[in-house]
């Protein structure tokens, strides 16, 4: 009898494709602490090492005796999970020498890292002679990742550099798996391939590009936009900070494909340039911040003194940039423009402004401000200027 451990993703010991952990409140800390020899297993590990890991929130004046307590409970558990007339050293032995605990899996246990490690291997082996065997380890090597290592326990710091490593070594598989099916066009793979890795890892740039690179090759333009506009939204949200040029780059890709014909289409550009919701004030990077400016200096001849540039300075926190860019998208006008200058400075381009527009803008401001709790406002302050003229300020 053999039993599996899955470690990527959600921790589980199987015999013959069945759970035989048993689930309540005083197992959990004892599967943690399985997990930790597991993930330091056949390394010696000092008590004091595992009690500095797992137990240095613990109020015991004797944490020593708890961790001795709870390796003899530990090992109990461990017993029950192989039949009395099984060899036990063909499976898990937690043993304890020269002051070093140390765990050794025997012959009996298959765990899934080793699994994948080795799958990878073999796929790397075969990449440059049999692509199609190298394909087919590599999507068994995928199968098995079902998250991150050891999901179960977010928050350990002593996982980190073991979750990083497989959380890495996915990633580049996934990635040389990609690339062996683009040589074959095999886009729809790729697609299918994606959009299940996106549900592990819904942040990673390159999966998402690859995606849409698939969908451009099988012309599916519609889908490759709608992805996009989903995808960027989403990166911009979780990350706070716009995707990377290479991904915006995207856009560019998929409007290409969408008139290569060189049709004269206006109404189908127009719905291309159309944006999908359009409310509150516009929030653009610096760049076409500057090219909207300029684009208004070129008018000057117009001498629209109703046009202003207005700047504020705020005192930054962590929270400040989200509050501030949905703050002025609900108080100032569809037709405005605001852009970060710094953290510590905002940029807004005010269109027609008449009689007494300034106060009323003001207002709205400074009101919003009085709900929102990440501003203060005794430390905000508000320039404007015409932007036709540079003789007159104003300062609130």
């Amino acid at each position: 009898m053999k039993l599996y451990i899955n470690t990527l993703g959600e921790f589980d010991i199987k015999s013959n494709g069945n759970s035989i952990l048993m689930q309540s409140k005083r197992t959990y800390k004892l599967y943690k602490l399985f997990e930790y020899f597991l993930t330091f297993r056949n390394k010696k590990l000092l008590p004091e090492n595992i009690i500095d890991n797992l137990l240095s929130e613990s109020d015991s004046d004797d944490p020593k005796n708890i961790l001795r307590t709870q390796i003899f409970r530990l090992r109990k558990v461990i017993k029950s999970f192989v039949q009395h007339d099984e060899d036990k050293s063909k499976y898990i032995n937690l043993n304890f020498k020269n002051g070093y605990y140390c765990l050794d899996l025997g012959e009996n246990i298959v765990i899934d890292i080793d699994e994948f490690e080795e799958l990878i291997r073999k796929g790397d082996t075969e990449r440059e002679n049999n692509t199609q065997n190298s394909i087919q380890y590599y999507e068994n090597a995928i199968e098995l990742y079902k998250g991150a290592y050891l999901s179960d326990n977010a928050y350990e710091v002593w996982l980190v550099p073991t979750r990083n490593y497989y959380q890495r070594l996915y990633q580049k598989t996934l990635l040389k798996l990609i690339e062996l099916l683009k040589v074959n066009n095999n886009y729809e793979k790729v697609i299918s391939l994606c959009e299940k890795s996106l549900l592990i890892e819904p942040y990673d740039e390159l999966i998402h590009e690859n995606l849409m690179e698939a969908m451009i090759n099988l012309g599916q333009s519609k889908a490759a936009l709608n992805h996009y506009e989903y995808a960027y939204k989403l990166l911009e949200r979780e990350l706070d900070t716009k995707p990377s040029e290479q991904f915006t780059g995207f856009l560019d890709k998929i409007q290409n494909l969408n008139f290569k014909n060189n049709d004269i289409d206006i109404s189908g550009i127009k719905n291309n340039l159309d944006e999908e919701f359009i409310y509150g004030a516009l929030h653009c990077d610096l760049a076409y911040f500057k090219v909207l400016y300029n684009l208004e200096k070129r008018k000057s001849i117009r001498k629209n003194e109703d046009n202003y540039l207005c700047i504020i300075n705020y005192s930054s926190c962590e929270k400040s940039c989200t509050a501030w860019s949905s703050l002025l998208e609900k108080t100032l006008r569809k037709g405005d423009v605001f852009s970060f200058w710094n953290e510590n400075q905002i940029l807004i381009l005010l269109y027609n402004v008449k009689e007494d527009g300034i106060n009323i803008i003001i207002d709205r401001i400074f009101n919003k401000i009085k709900k929102c709790k990440e501003i203060k406002k005794d430390e905000v302050k508000i320039v404007f200027q015409p932007l036709f003229r540079e003789d007159v300020i104003t300062n609130y």
